[in-house]
C-alpha cells in the first residue's frame, strides 16, 4: 500500500494513536512512543510536527483535548492538552499553547494513583468548557479514576505541584494543585473507557470478561445503599459468548474494547476475541447485544468507529501471524464480508489506530513497528 499513503518515521515503536474529534483540531494525530508524546499536523500528503514531550516511560494511553495553537493574540483558549499514561502508572498532563512552550505536569503517582497498567483514557464528554478539565481512567487494577485536572482547592501534602517546560529559558510557573481522583471500583480488570459529546455525565466503561456499564460518574455514593461500581451503573450490557469464555477459564487473553458511537449515544459496538457485537439502547433485551458477527477467528484487537461515515467500524487482528490487518465493517451491512486492509506484512502488528475527522472520505491512522501510516479508505 504505496500510493496515497502518508507515512511518518518515529524514532521509537509506537505503541498509542490518537486522533482529535474537536473541530478545530481534527487534523491532529497524538502519538506515543518509548519515552515521548508528539503532535502531528496531517494532510493527504504531508505531516508537521507541532510539539513533543518527553515523559521518560513508556507510553500505555493517551487522550486529547486538542487544537491547533494559533498566534499570540488570539482568542483566549486556543492550546492544546493532553492526558498520557506511562508503563510505570503514572499519569502525565502535557499543555502547549501559541505563546508558551510545551509544559509537563506528572500527576496520580505513588498511593494517589492507579497500582496497575493504565489501559485507556479519554477525557470528558459533553459541548461545555468543563469537558477539558476531567479526564477519565481504567486499569488492570480494577478502577475507574475521574481526574479533576483543575481543582479549586490545594488539598495536596503541602509539596509543590510539579511542572516541568521543555523550554530551559522560559521562568518557573506558580505551583498549581494537583489533579484530584474521584475513584468508582469495578469487579475485573478495565480494559477501555470512552465519553460521548452529548453527555458530561456519563463513560463507557468496559471489563475484561465481556460486560460494558454505562457509568453516571457524577452520581454521589453517599445518596444510594449499593456500594462500589453498582451504585453508578446505570446499564450493563453483556457479550454473552465472552462472558462464558471467562467464567470456563477457556479465554486465551483479556480482550474487551468498546466504544460509543458520535452520531447515535444509543449505539455501542465492542470487540471480545473473534465476535464483535452491537447493542442498541433504544431496545435494550435484557444487555445482550443487538447484532453479533465474526471478525478474526483467533482474535480481534481494538474497535473503532469512523466519526466522518459512522455506518464504518475497523477492528485490528490480534494475532502477529496475520501481519498488520485491518477489517472493516459497514453496520447497515452486518453480516457481510468486511473489507481487508493489509497494512503490512508479518511479522508486523498493528499496536494501535484511530479514524481522523478530516474530510468526508474515511481517514485512518495506524501504528505498527516505528512507523504510522495515514490513508484514505478505498486508496490502501
Amino acid at each position: 500500500m504505496d500510493a496515497g499513503v502518508l507515512r511518518i518515521d518515529h524514532s521509537t515503536d509506537v505503541y498509542v494513536a490518537r486522533s482529535c474529534y474537536n473541530e478545530d483540531g481534527t487534523d491532529l494525530l497524538a502519538l506515543g512512543g518509548e519515552h515521548s508524546v508528539e503532535v502531528f499536523q496531517i494532510t493527504p500528503s504531508s505531516s508537521k510536527r507541532l510539539a513533543a514531550f518527553h515523559i521518560g516511560t513508556r507510553v500505555t494511553a493517551l487522550a486529547g483535548h486538542l487544537a491547533r495553537c494559533r498566534p499570540v493574540g488570539a482568542m483566549v483558549g486556543s492550546s492544546s492538552s493532553i492526558a498520557a499514561a506511562g508503563i510505570d502508572f503514572g499519569l502525565h498532563l502535557l499543555t502547549k499553547s501559541a505563546s508558551s512552550a510545551e509544559h509537563h505536569i506528572p500527576f496520580g503517582g505513588g498511593l494517589s494513583g492507579h497500582h496497575g497498567k493504565v489501559n485507556d483514557m479519554c477525557f470528558c464528554g459533553g459541548r461545555d468548557q468543563e469537558n477539558a478539565r476531567y479526564v477519565a481512567t481504567v486499569s488492570d487494577d480494577k478502577m475507574l479514576m475521574v481526574w479533576d485536572l483543575h481543582p479549586s482547592m490545594h488539598i495536596s501534602s503541602g509539596i509543590p505541584s510539579p511542572e516541568i517546560s521543555t523550554d530551559n529559558n522560559s521562568s518557573p510557573s506558580s505551583p498549581r494543585p494537583q489533579p484530584t481522583a474521584y475513584v468508582i471500583t469495578f469487579p475485573h480488570p478495565l480494559t477501555t473507557v470512552s465519553s460521548h459529546p452529548a453527555s458530561s455525565k456519563e463513560f463507557l466503561v468496559s471489563d475484561c470478561r465481556g460486560s460494558i456499564f454505562l457509568t453516571d460518574w457524577r452520581t454521589d455514593p453517599e445518596l444510594t445503599e449499593q456500594g462500589s461500581w453498582r451504585h453508578s451503573t446505570l446499564v450493563e450490557l453483556v457479550e454473552p459468548h465472552a462472558l462464558a469464555d471467562s467464567l470456563l477459564g477457556t479465554s486465551s487473553q483479556w480482550t474487551g474494547f468498546a466504544a460509543w458511537r458520535r452520531d447515535n449515544v444509543n449505539i455501542i459496538g465492542a470487540a471480545y476475541g473473534p465476535r464483535f457485537a452491537i447493542w442498541d439502547m433504544s431496545r435494550l433485551r435484557g444487555g445482550r447485544p443487538t447484532h453479533t458477527g465474526i471478525s478474526f477467528p483467533d482474535g480481534g484487537h481494538l474497535f473503532r468507529w469512523c466519526p466522518t461515515n459512522p455506518e464504518y467500524f475497523a477492528i485490528a487482528a490480534h494475532s502477529i501471524n496475520r501481519g498488520a490487518v485491518l477489517h472493516v465493517h459497514n453496520v447497515g451491512y452486518i453480516h457481510a464480508q468486511p473489507s481487508v486492509i493489509n497494512v503490512a506484512p508479518r511479522p508486523h502488528h498493528i499496536r494501535d489506530f484511530d479514524f481522523m475527522a478530516l474530510g468526508g472520505q474515511p481517514l485512518i491512522a495506524v501504528a505498527f513497528g516505528r512507523q504510522v501510516v495515514v490513508f484514505f479508505l478505498g486508496d490502501e
